[in-house]
């Protein structure tokens, strides 16, 4: 688990395997509440994305319907990404970034004021992540996947294009975003993978 004080947090359920296979618990609002995270989620997604290099985000909601997240992936394999676009926060344009897998069963938590964004890594991937809040139209934002001032290290293959959404092609810059996220104090920090 990453530092209590770090926003983005990697979470490590436990599996518990025989012959049979394994058995995890990937959410309880008790046990979250217990690593700090005291989130109530109202909405799943569910998403697939065929090709290898499709990219979705950076996405993020706006007050008041901003989105808490809890991502993970149940089939094949992503590079999943936080960027901090918390007004005055020393870490605003920063990022960090995991590989969630149905193998590995790591699970990525970010919170409000963070943009979230996935490459695929490997063909037919599926994600699943929780919501705090409910997916608002008029609340939903995007910054640039690819913008220089992130400077996001995408882990696509060689010679690959990502496959992107109209959306997404066409996202602000953070130079032009206007944050309505307030800093809450606690600097993003390096994950512990």
């Amino acid at each position: 688990m990453a530092a209590a004080s770090s926003p983005v947090r990697l979470v490590h359920p436990k599996r518990f395997g025989d012959e049979r296979g394994w058995f995890t618990e990937v959410y309880s609002e008790k046990a979250f509440e217990a690593l700090g995270i005291p989130v109530r989620f109202v909405q799943d997604n569910h998403s697939l994305s065929r090709p290898v290099g499709t990219l979705r985000g950076l996405h993020y909601q706006t007050p008041p319907c901003g989105q808490d997240k809890l991502v993970r992936c149940i089939a094949g394999s992503i590079y999943d990404v936080a960027v901090d676009i918390r007004r005055d926060s020393p870490t605003y344009g920063k990022w960090v970034g995991a590989e969630l897998s149905a193998e590995n069963g790591l699970q990525l938590f970010i919170p409000i004021g963070f943009a979230h964004g996935f490459v695929t890594l490997t063909p037919d991937v599926q994600v699943t992540y929780k919501c705090s809040s409910l997916y608002a139209p008029a609340h939903d934002g995007g910054v640039r996947w690819n913008d220089p001032a992130i400077g996001i290290d995408w882990p696509l293959p060689e010679g690959v294009a990502p496959t992107l959404s109209p959306k997404d092609e066409k996202a602000q810059f953070l130079k032009d975003f206007v944050s309505p996220f307030d800093y809450d104090g606690h600097p993003l920090q390096p994950l512990e993978l």
